[in-house]
């Protein structure tokens, strides 16, 4: 097993408290008293607070473009398609919920250059979505609901994923996985 970084430490113990706090209200002290160290030796692995956010984001972002744009180009059908959307997300959610908390809360923090980046992942990524929507539809795959409303609410409840799954402890991922896919795609009755 692979042990971590200092730096991977860092952003670990930040995005905990990122997800706590808000980017805006932690300092550098605030992560430094966090990992039991002080605030001069956390420059001695990372350039600034800033560095640190668009790691965490960007690095989420291009986890959910990549898997997302091999999902989108696969020959599966649209159902397969959409199961393995969920999947990637409830996925990325057990690994790096902390992490999450700052892609969705914090990103507008981000310096513009990797903002405009994130928003360009955030839009492409929506849009693929969107069109795989449109094609199950067309292809009679699934049923003809208000594309929108489809796409909204599948990507609302996964990407709140990270703020309740935390509090399940006698959910077992398995369990989530299953039935939050027969929840999407087939809805409750």
């Amino acid at each position: 097993m692979r042990t971590e970084s200092r730096k991977e430490e860092i952003i670990n113990a930040a995005a905990i408290l990122f997800k706590e706090k808000g980017y805006s209200a932690v300092t550098m002290r605030d992560l430094a008293r966090a990992m039991g160290i002080k605030a001069a030796s956390l420059y001695n692995h990372i350039q600034s607070k800033q560095e640190i956010l668009s790691t965490i984001i960007i690095d989420l972002a291009e986890e959910f473009t990549s898997g997302m744009n091999q999902i989108a180009n696969s020959d599966q059908n649209t159902i397969d398609k959409l199961e393995k959307i969920i999947g990637l997300h409830i996925d990325v959610t057990l690994r790096n919920a902390d992490g999450l908390a700052s892609l969705n809360n914090d990103w507008m923090h981000l310096e513009e250059k990797n903002l405009l980046y994130f928003e360009k992942m955030r839009r492409d990524y929506e849009e693929n979505f969107r069109q795989i929507v449109i094609n199950g539809v067309h292809a009679n795959e699934i049923k003809p609901y208000n594309i929108e409303i489809i796409v909204f609410s599948t990507l609302s409840t996964l990407r709140t994923l990270y703020l309740w799954y935390p509090n399940q402890n006698n959910i077992d991922a398995n369990i989530l996985k299953k039935d939050m896919m027969s929840v999407l795609l087939k809805g409750v009755c």
